[in-house]
C-alpha cells in the first residue's frame, strides 16, 4: 500500500473501469467549510460505458472464488485505512460532520467490509441444498437436485446525502454487492463529491492489488435526473440499490418495475420509527425516557433514518411530565449545521407543515437560518393524528411530535394505523408484559427492527440486524440494508439437475 498524504485535492473526475474521465460540464460542490471544487457532470453515455464494462467484469468476477473476493473486501478497508487522515478532512469540509463522527462511521465502513469478507468464508449464505437421486422410485424416479444462491450480476448503488462514507460509495449497498459476485456501478451523491472520489480511489486500488477486471468498480458524479434513470434502465444492470427520499426512490422504483424487463430496486426510504410509551414504564420513568428520547432526537441534526420522530404516550400527569422533560432537554440543544441547504430546507418545510397541522400545538418553536436546525416538539392527539395522514410523514432533523392518547385501546389503534416503519420501540416494565405481548404482533407487522427500552438511532452491523421494513420504510420488506443478510438481495437461487460434479460450480463440489 502506498502511504496517502493527509491533504486531498480532489480531481473531479469520473471512474469508468479503472480510468478517470472527463466530461466538459461541470459542477461545484457546496462545503460546509472551505474552498469548493469542480467536478464532472455525470451522462447517459458514461453510465453505458459503465455497464458495458461491468457486465464484462461479471464473466470473471461473478465466477470467482469466495475466498478471492473475500481478499478483495479486505484490501479494499486497508485502502481506506491508509486514507483516513484525507477522508476526515474532506468529508468534514463537505458535510460539516464534525471528525470523531467521520471517524466512527469510517470504522464503521472497514469492519463491515470484514464483515462480509468472514461471512461469505465460511460458505452459509449459499444455502446449498442437495436432493441425491433416488432412481428406483415409483411411480417416477427422482433426478439428482442441487441448488444454491448465485449472483445476479450487474449492480446500480446512489449513494446516500447523509451517510458519506457508511451508506455512500463503499457502503452497504456496494459491499454486499461486491461480496455476492456482483461488480458495481455507483451514482455518487452530489452531496459529498470528494469524499466520494477518495473512496473511490481506495476501490480502485484493491481492485489493482488483487488483479481483477477493472469493470468490477465504477464512480459516475453529478448528472442531472437523466443519468439515474440511464442507470436503473440500463438492460445490463440487474438491481438497484437505494437509500434516500420517499419521492426520489418511488421514481426510481416505478422506473425499474416500468423496464421491459422489470427489475429489483431496494430501496431504504423513510421513516417515523414511533416510540410507545407504555403506562408502568411511563410512571416510573417518564422524564428519563423524555431526555433520553431528547438525546436520540437530535443526534447528528436529527439526520439518521431511524430518528424516533414519534412518542406515543398516555394523557395525563405523568405524559405530561414526559413532554416537559423531552422540552426542557431540547431547550439546551444548540443550532447544528445540517448536511446540505437542500436538506435544511425541507427541514424548515417540515416543521412548517407539522406546525399547520390540525390540532397541533408547539411546545418548543424556534427559528433555523441557512444550514442550521434547531430542535422543534409538538403535541396533537391520537383523534388529531389518525385523522391527518401528513402528521405520519417523516421530517428529516431534529422534530419531535407527542400523540397523547386516552387509553391502551386508542395507542393499539394508532399503531394499526401506521404506515411501514424501519423501526418501532416499546418503553416497558414488568407490569407492562400483557400490554406489550399485544402490542408487539402490531409493531411486527409494521416494523423491521423492534426494540424495547432503548432508542433506535444507531443500527448494529451484524448478522442478526434488519434495516427494512414494509413500504414506505422500504420497497423489499423481505430485504435489509445492513447486515450479512444484505447480500442475500444480490443472489437468485439456482437448481442444477444431474449436472456432473466436474461441470457444477466449485462451490457445490
Amino acid at each position: 500500500m502506498n502511504p496517502v498524504p493527509p491533504r486531498f485535492l480532489p480531481h473531479g473526475l469520473h471512474f469508468i473501469a479503472g480510468i478517470r474521465t472527463a466530461t466538459e460540464a461541470q459542477f461545484q460542490s457546496a462545503p460546509a467549510d472551505g474552498p469548493a471544487h469542480s467536478f464532472s457532470v455525470g451522462t447517459p453515455a458514461l453510465v453505458d460505458q459503465a455497464c458495458r464494462a461491468a457486465e464484462e467484469a461479471f464473466l470473471s468476477f461473478g465466477y470467482s472464488t469466495r475466498e478471492e473476493r473475500a481478499v478483495f473486501l479486505e484490501a479494499i478497508a486497508e485502502e481506506i485505512e491508509v486514507r483516513a487522515e484525507a477522508i476526515t478532512e474532506i468529508g468534514s469540509s463537505e458535510t460539516g460532520l464534525p471528525a470523531a463522527r467521520l471517524a466512527g462511521e469510517r470504522g464503521r465502513t472497514t469492519m463491515q467490509l470484514r464483515l462480509f469478507a468472514s461471512h461469505i468464508r465460511r460458505g452459509e449464505y449459499l444455502d446449498r441444498r442437495h436432493d441425491p437421486a433416488l432412481p428406483q422410485r415409483e411411480p417416477l424416479p427422482r433426478p439428482e437436485l442441487r441448488m444454491m444462491q448465485r449472483p445476479i450480476g450487474p449492480v446500480a448503488v446512489f449513494g446516500a446525502s447523509n451517510f458519506p462514507l457508511a451508506f455512500s460509495v463503499a457502503g452497504g449497498d456496494t459491499a454486499s454487492a461486491l461480496a455476492a459476485g456482483c461488480p458495481v456501478v455507483v451514482k455518487g451523491h452530489s452531496a459529498h463529491p470528494g469524499t466520494s472520489e477518495i473512496v473511490a480511489e481506495a476501490i480502485l486500488a484493491a481492485v489493482a492489488r488483487c488483479k481483477l477486471h477493472p469493470g468490477v468498480f465504477s464512480l459516475i458524479q453529478g448528472g442531472r435526473r437523466d443519468v439515474g434513470e440511464a442507470l436503473v434502465r440500463h438492460p445490463l444492470i440487474r438491481a438497484v440499490g437505494f437509500t434516500g427520499s420517499l419521492a426520489g426512490g418511488r421514481a426510481l422504483f416505478d422506473l425499474c418495475a416500468a423496464r421491459p424487463e422489470p427489475i429489483p430496486f431496494f430501496g431504504e426510504l423513510g421513516s417515523v420509527n414511533p416510540m410507545f410509551i407504555l403506562p408502568a414504564a411511563l410512571a416510573a420513568r417518564g422524564e428519563a425516557i423524555g431526555a433520553g428520547w431528547a438525546a436520540s432526537l437530535t443526534m447528528g441534526a436529527g439526520q439518521f433514518c431511524t430518528n424516533p420522530g414519534i412518542a406515543v404516550v398516555l394523557r395525563g400527569s405523568e405524559g405530561e411530565a414526559f413532554a416537559d422533560a423531552a422540552r426542557a432537554a431540547l431547550e439546551q440543544v444548540q443550532p447544528q449545521l445540517m448536511l446540505t441547504d437542500g436538506i435544511a430546507a425541507a427541514y424548515r418545510d417540515g416543521c412548517e407543515r407539522i406546525a399547520a397541522g390540525s390540532g397541533v400545538q408547539a411546545l418548543l418553536a424556534s427559528t433555523c437560518g441557512l444550514r442550521n436546525a434547531s430542535p422543534y416538539l409538538f403535541r396533537t392527539t391520537a383523534k388529531d393524528w389518525l385523522a391527518n395522514h401528513a402528521l405520519a410523514e417523516e421530517v428529516f432533523g431534529p422534530l419531535g411530535l407527542i400523540v397523547m392518547v386516552d387509553n391502551l385501546t386508542e395507542m393499539f389503534d394508532l399503531a394499526r394505523s401506521l404506515s411501514g416503519q424501519l423501526t418501532a420501540t416499546i418503553h416497558m416494565d414488568e407490569a407492562d408484559t400483557q400490554a406489550a405481548r399485544s402490542l408487539l404482533p402490531v409493531l411486527e407487522r409494521k416494523a423491521g427492527r423492534v426494540l424495547a427500552n432503548g432508542f433506535p438511532t444507531g443500527v448494529e452491523v451484524c448478522e442478526a440486524m434488519v434495516h427494512g421494513g414494509p413500504y414506505p420504510a422500504s420497497t423489499n420488506a423481505g430485504a435489509t440494508s445492513v447486515g450479512t443478510l444484505s447480500i442475500r438481495r444480490w443472489l437468485r437461487p439456482v437448481c442444477y439437475q444431474n449436472l456432473p460434479a466436474d461441470v457444477l460450480p466449485k462451490d457445490l463440489g
